[in-house]
């Protein structure tokens, strides 16, 4: 009788019931890629950030005001009496007047919270894009924001816009996680982050609004009523965290007069100037008082007197700022 020999069965690779699918591995040239286009984006943004002087005078007067009086901070006054303010809310302001209380008012000292929103801004696409279309997509979409010859010059500045695209980018990626997930919470940090960025530039910040609502609206989990369910929450959330500051001010009896505006109120400012004028192209004013014209400019000045700043010949350089606009 011949004997019957069994091979031995390698069990190593059999299923078992708490066994995980194994995920890819990335390709090797994913991470080097990522981080090669955030140092691309950082050291275009940040390299000899001094030799750039006060970039924006108009911004700079009121980063400086600010790191020497908290009243000051909080309205986005270009001066320590809170006499007038700059013509955008002060978010911004708040980031460079923070990093110049820690290190000192000066040149890059200003402009490096701005330029690292840059860099955050790149990073936050980057995970945006790769999310929903892969690591090639990704890559070239980090690429594209770091290099563009304008995202380089905003970032190299004082303006408000670097601040407004990393809010704005960031509201789209949690806005995306959220339709991803069918997570409420996540539609509502996105929310909130278009509130910061209105604080940042007003209604140019609700232009990301009708792309957002109809994303999740049309892709997020669940029925219809739980998606304008958390669309209606989003929204309170949204209307919150936008006008908190602009009802501060205004409330406030003895306010600085609000720059561009025609009557002194920030609500005045976000229907007009940074509003309706924007999208009309109606003239506006561009950092003075009532009626304020195209480069007029307005003396950064301590008040002498109540109500609206007087205006200035443009010839006049001396202790004025001039409004972006």
């Amino acid at each position: 009788m011949s004997a019957h020999i069994q091979a031995p069965v390698d069990t190593s690779a059999a299923p078992t019931g708490r066994s995980r699918p194994a995920r890819p591995r990335a390709a090797r040239w994913i991470r080097p890629a990522y981080w090669g286009s955030l140092l691309l984006a950082a050291l275009v943004y940040c390299y000899g950030l001094g030799q750039n002087g006060n970039a924006n005078s108009y911004y700079a007067a009121a980063v400086l005001s600010g790191t020497k009086s908290w009243s000051a901070m909080f309205y986005g006054s270009l001066d320590t009496g809170n006499y007038i303010t700059v013509d955008k809310p002060p978010f911004a302001l708040w980031l460079m007047e923070a990093s110049c209380r820690i290190f000192g008012f000066g040149s890059w000292q200003m402009l490096l919270p701005i330029a690292l929103c840059g860099v955050a801004a790149v990073a936050v696409l980057y995970s945006a894009v790769r999310r929903s279309f892969g690591a090639v997509a990704a890559t070239v979409a980090a690429v594209v924001l770091a290099l563009t010859p304008i995202t380089v010059a905003i970032n190299r500045d004082n303006n408000p816009d670097p601040v407004l695209v990393l809010l704005t980018v960031s509201a789209a990626w949690f806005c995306l996680e959220a339709i991803r997930r069918g997570t409420l919470w996540q539609l509502v940090v996105s929310a909130v982050l278009v509130g910061f960025a209105f604080n940042t530039k007003m209604l140019q910040a609700y232009m990301v609004l009708p792309a957002l609502f109809l994303a999740y609206i049309w892709a997020a989990r669940g029925g219809w009523l739980r998606r304008l369910r958390n669309l209606l929450v989003a929204a309170v959330a949204l209307v919150v965290s936008s006008a908190w500051w602009m009802l501060t001010v205004d409330s406030i009896k003895n306010h600085p007069f609000i720059g561009s505006s025609t009557d002194g109120t920030v609500w005045n400012l976000v229907i007009g100037y940074n509003g309706l004028q924007r999208v009309l192209g109606a003239g506006g004013g561009s950092g003075g008082g009532p009626g304020a014209r195209p480069g007029v400019v307005v003396a950064a000045v301590a008040p002498t007197s109540a109500g609206p700043p007087a205006r200035v010949g443009s010839s006049t350089t001396s202790s004025a700022a001039r409004s972006p606009g």
